[in-house]
């Protein structure tokens, strides 16, 4: 009975201090931990952030410093800390390496998610691909094509390229163009388009509607009529004035002349 309260006298005094500082580590780090992940959740939601991005971020940073308290822990007991963290760092480095591909589409999808050059719903073209944007992820952005085909880029293709994005502002400019023949009147058929693009109520007023010469071609004298709607009516708008300015063109006589061949007999 004596040695073994001699025993228990002897491992109070070596490891009593020890596991209370290994106790109060763990409790400040816990604290710590659970502070920087509110605050990430807060810094992120005020600059309107993905969820999806505040949702790992804050895991990430959380576990962050959950594995240093961890390790810190282990140095109170004298375990070498500083091989421990070479051994993950080392791990870290060979997923890392096999990944590449997989962490090159997370850390672009990161960065749009960041940046958003567009969101869902956004009618864009990327890659030489155009499509509504239905999903975007952490590694692969999801769009339906005007004819219902699904494309799935992979993010690490997007960021660093060219993005148009023609949902973005909130009017386009239509740009038709329309030929008549050099025998018609330019000063009718302006008048001929411009009544018809006036009377669609989608157009706006105001940016102002343009139409101007804009070539003199071979066969035709070809006119640019640049309308302004909002950008939910610019296919709509597009395809009506088209019907529109040619069924006007009809009625009043205007030709719209087409490639012909003249050929004159020999004497």
């Amino acid at each position: 009975m004596e040695n073994f309260l001699n025993t228990l006298i002897e491992f109070g005094t070596e490891y009593g201090l020890k596991i209370i500082g290994a106790i109060i580590i763990l409790i400040v780090g816990r604290i710590v931990a659970g502070w920087a992940r509110k605050l990430v959740v807060r810094l992120l939601e005020k600059r309107d952030v993905d969820k999806a991005i505040v949702g790992f971020l804050r895991g990430m940073v959380y576990w962050l410093i959950i594995i240093f308290t961890w390790i810190a822990v282990l140095g109170k007991f004298g375990v070498e800390t500083a091989s421990l963290v070479a051994v993950l760092g080392m791990a870290g480095f060979a997923v890392g390496f096999a990944l590449q591909g997989s962490l090159s589409n997370f850390a672009a999808g990161i960065m749009l998610l960041i940046f958003r050059p567009y969101k869902i719903g956004d009618y864009v073209d990327i890659v030489g691909t155009s499509g509504t944007v239905v999903d975007q992820g952490l590694f692969v952005t999801t769009m339906h094509t005007p004819d219902n085909v699904q494309i799935i880029v992979p993010n690490g293709k997007i960021f660093g390229e060219t993005i148009k994005n023609f949902s973005a502002n909130d009017l386009r400019r239509v740009d038709l163009v329309f030929g008549i023949g050099y025998g018609d009147s330019i000063d009718k058929a302006i008048e001929v388009m411009k009544g018809v693009v006036e009377a669609d109520s989608r157009v706006l007023k105001d940016p102002a509607l343009q139409i101007a010469v804009s070539e003199l071609a071979d066969s035709s004298v070809n006119f640019v009529v640049r309308p302004w709607v909002k950008k939910e009516d610019y296919w709509a708008v597009k395809f009506d004035l088209t019907e529109a300015v040619k069924k006007a063109f009809d009625d009043k006589g205007v030709e719209i002349p087409f490639p012909q061949v003249v050929m004159h007999k020999g004497e």
